[in-house]
């Protein structure tokens, strides 16, 4: 087994430090769109603890634009994601939380809040943002992706700014159509910005990426 895994970590040890990923705990809540990818890629990276939380069962909306599989109709998103994290790296060990999200959870040091309302999200940081070391947060609508990142004191006074009113989160939101790639493309960001904070170098606090547009913004430092 040690083998096994000195070589399928052997080509990312240097930009995905080991010692650093097997002290972190990641929970994602919401396994949707970009939630079950973000689950899938933890696990192909090598977390070793993974948190899922979500209530949600697996519908024939969710095979398109979520990457469920036919086989998982009726299933609990959180049962459907760990089979196949498990198919990936049968080492994982897997919490499936099939609930929503509630204050008295015990969670994870890194935190993936893959949620569609922003209601949900302002409650989960203030639950979590005193418990966890790495937040990241990831936003899509359509063919429009935002990813936060708060994982030092700049981007922790930033991250509540984006917590804005249900009646301005159209642009923000993850309720509006969703799209396969997109999901996919915001996923890779926030595992990205993971592997920074584990490499100890400087992570983007806000980003947001236009994929039709093929535009990229992102804030001034302060």
């Amino acid at each position: 087994m040690n083998h096994l895994n000195e070589e399928r970590y052997s080509r990312q040890r240097d930009i995905v430090p080991p010692a650093r990923i097997a002290a972190c705990q990641a929970t994602v809540i919401g396994v949707g769109a970009i939630g079950r990818q973000v689950a899938l890629q933890l696990t192909a990276m090598g977390i070793s603890w993974l948190q899922l939380i979500d209530h949600d069962i697996v519908e024939i909306s969710n095979l398109a634009s979520q990457g469920y599989l036919e086989a998982d109709l009726g299933k609990l998103k959180v049962e459907a994601t760990a089979e196949q994290c498990r198919r990936i790296n049968s080492a994982v060990h897997i919490d499936a939380v099939p609930n929503r999200f509630r204050r008295s959870l015990e969670i994870g040091n890194a935190l993936f809040c893959c949620v569609d309302s922003i209601a949900t999200r302002r409650l989960i940081w203030d639950a979590t943002k005193d418990l966890v070391t790495f937040f990241c947060d990831g936003r899509m609508t359509a063919e429009v992706l935002r990813i936060l990142t708060v994982c030092d004191e700049p981007s922790r006074r930033h991250y509540p700014s984006t917590l804005f009113r249900a009646e301005e989160a159209f642009r923000g939101s993850c309720t509006a159509k969703t799209t396969i790639y997109c999901a996919n493309t915001a996923a890779g960001f926030m595992v990205t910005q993971f592997a920074k904070f584990l490499r100890q170098v400087p992570t983007e606090r806000d980003i947001e990426v236009n994929l039709l547009t093929f535009e990229m913004m992102s804030p001034e430092p302060d």
